[in-house]
């Protein structure tokens, strides 16, 4: 019967697949010849299968045995990492990590910290969610999600918050926009009145109120609810908007886009977002967790271009 086969057995199947014969099987395992041979006859006797050609020198698989072969080394493989998944809860380790981030984080940033956590933490499950302004901060509330990334501007009641960037932001439009065009700075009253301001906005279920607008200086509003389609926007000369300095990088570099000088911000700082990690107060991070918000600060801030990006 199935039941009665052992991990024992099939490690000696393996092993003797492996080596190639009963005696280098055994030397491998330590054991004597005759014990590698009974256990495979045993174990032909409860599979009620032939897995030894018998009839040369030296016995051979047959078909059946390579297939009952295959079959040992993946279950070999799932038992490995049964065995993993326990040594983790053992030692505190999480096996599964749930984060979710805010559109604006860095996606070459995002893509080094998947693929880190793949090689460092192999054996963990990843939940990766990428969402808007407080749907970021809702998830996290909610317990969907073990760390958030979200703009320290939102309501961030009931939540621990960690400063990790400075999103600089930039006015754009396209090459082919009228106020492209224009000379030096503009001004909401003589240039902004007419032209369409390209604002990001939040799906809401109905009833339910949103995060107030920031960075509106425009009076015609059109409002996109995802960064893809307000960049194709404003790409194609549809209007103006505000985007952050990282995402819009090599459309400026490449002159798809270009930075316009907005009297409302003219001579202070530029419009800045500032980013946080965010999680539920009094839940405390385990160690891939923790592991994750220290990456996740760092490689933001490189992609970024470092110190000047950042808080402390």
């Amino acid at each position: 019967m199935l039941e009665s086969v052992t991990i024992d057995q099939l490690r000696t199947l393996r092993a003797v697949a492996e080596e190639g014969s009963f005696s280098a099987a055994a030397r491998k395992l330590g054991q004597g010849q005759p014990a590698v041979s009974q256990a495979m006859q045993r174990l032909e006797k409860q599979l009620g299968l032939r897995l030894f050609d018998r009839s040369g020198r030296v016995p051979r698989l047959t078909a059946k045995g390579e297939a009952v072969v295959a079959a040992a080394q993946r279950l070999h493989e799932d038992i490995a990492s049964f065995q993993a998944v326990v040594g983790r809860l053992k030692s505190g380790e999480e096996t599964k990590l749930s984060l979710v981030v805010d559109a604006m984080f860095p996606t070459d940033a995002l893509l080094d910290f998947v693929r880190e956590l793949a090689r460092t933490h192999p054996g963990v499950e990843l939940a990766l969610e990428v969402e808007l302004l407080s749907a970021v901060t809702e998830r996290v509330r909610a317990r969907r999600a073990t760390l958030g990334i979200a703009g320290a501007d939102l309501d961030l009641t009931g939540l621990e918050q960690r400063p990790i960037a400075l999103l600089k932001m930039i006015p754009v439009a396209a090459p082919s926009h009228p106020l492209a065009a224009l000379k030096g700075v503009l001004t909401t009253e003589a240039h902004l009145a007419s032209a369409i301001q390209i604002v990001l906005s939040e799906r809401l279920p109905e009833g339910k109120t949103g995060t107030a607008d920031r960075g509106v200086i425009g009076s015609r509003l059109w409002r996109v609810a995802d960064l893809m389609t307000k960049h194709s926007l404003l790409v194609g000369g549809i209007g103006w908007g505000l985007e952050p300095e990282h995402l819009v990088r090599d459309d400026l570099a490449a002159g798809r886009l270009v930075a316009l000088r907005l009297a409302a911000w003219e001579g202070g700082p530029p419009p800045q977002r500032p980013l946080a990690l965010v999680r539920r107060k009094g839940t405390p991070l385990g160690p891939v967790a923790t592991w994750a918000s220290n990456r996740l600060t760092s490689l933001c801030q490189l992609a970024l271009g470092g110190a000047d990006h950042h808080t402390t």
